[in-house]
């Protein structure tokens, strides 16, 4: 058995159910505080308890996609090593609370996510914008492409799915950058999704259209959070394609430290997540695919999407805790 081999029995044997209990530990955390009004409280509750969990893996991990950079984020930065460092040497992309704005207001599809790769397999992505488009699985390749107008790509994936153009709903988020893009989906008939916050989900929700209503993701949003939704599709089949939007000389040469040579390259999904890819979001708010945090007298109740990409298997895990005193 070569090293590849090894790493890839690694990942399925020790790391599939460990990363829901990872996710699991941010997503309680987090929820403690919906509602509250106070973003950055849920963040750091939400982040202090997936380090400590990661901690605790056999692996040698670490952080591509994170909290930030090194000079910027106290815990869970880009480049932080975790793990226990037996095991496997993995990249892990995170979030810890994805849409602390929506937990803050206690509003759907506020998610802990985690991603784990072969070492060296995922994305190196600054913080910037990234353009995004992406379709769930079941479609031919190329039924999507990021330089075609929105209302040929609705066309296509309508002819695709075999729909007519206005029972295809798109999902974008609802900034004032998009406005011409949602005019644009407006006037082909397709129907929109608006969402405040929250991409990872957004493009997730693509997955499985006749459970979430959602059809393409399309616009601008985070390059982190492009990473981590590309994992998600990795396992599933879903097709996405991104180009970071480096504008300014500054952004350029960010990228380039990081490995970025040809700043107009379009990344598939397998760009972003290459190899054997393990994928867990764990749902802090009630949204379109997974339920959130529910705290009885005696009991806390998690709900739970575990994917991988070599099997394509997706296990969904609805939990009842007892022993809150590991919470």
């Amino acid at each position: 058995m070569n090293v590849a081999q090894n790493i890839v029995a690694g990942l399925d044997r020790i790391l599939t159910m460990e990363l829901v209990r990872v996710t699991e530990r941010a997503a309680v955390a987090a929820a403690r505080l919906r509602g509250r009004g106070d973003e950055k409280a849920a963040d750091q509750v939400a982040v202090d308890a997936m380090r400590q969990e990661l901690n605790r893996l056999a692996i040698k991990g670490t952080v591509v996609i994170g909290e930030g950079e090194r000079d910027e984020a106290p815990m869970l930065y880009i480049g932080e090593e975790v793990g226990t460092g037996k095991g496997p040497a993995v990249d892990i992309a995170l979030d810890p609370l994805e849409g602390t704005t929506i937990c803050a207001k206690n509003l759907p599809n506020a998610l802990a996510v985690i991603a784990i790769a072969e070492k060296g397999s995922l994305l190196f992505a600054p913080d910037v914008y990234m353009d995004k488009i992406a379709i769930g699985p079941g479609y031919a390749y190329g039924v999507i492409d990021i330089d075609a107008s929105p209302a040929e790509n609705i066309a296509s994936l309508a002819r695709a799915k075999g729909v007519a153009v206005s029972d295809i709903t798109a999902c974008i988020l609802d900034r004032p950058r998009h406005s011409k893009l949602i005019d644009a989906v407006r006037a082909t008939g397709a129907a929109i999704r608006l969402i405040g916050d929250g991409d990872v989900a957004g493009v997730i929700h693509t997955t499985d259209p006749e459970e979430t209503g959602i059809d393409i993701y399309l616009g601008t949003g985070g390059a982190p959070e492009g990473v981590l939704a590309a994992a998600a599709l990795r396992c599933t089949g879903g097709q996405m394609q991104g180009r970071l939007i480096l504008d300014t000389p500054e952004k350029v040469a960010r990228a380039a430290k990081m490995g970025i040579a040809n700043p107009k390259r379009v990344y598939q999904a397998e760009d972003m997540a290459r190899g054997d890819v393990l994928f867990a979001a764990t749902g802090v708010t009630d949204g379109n695919m997974l339920a959130g945090v529910k705290f009885g007298r005696n009991t806390i109740t998690t709900h739970t999407i575990v994917l991988r990409s070599s099997s394509r298997t997706v296990r969904e895990i609805k939990a009842r805790h007892q022993d809150l005193d590991k919470f």
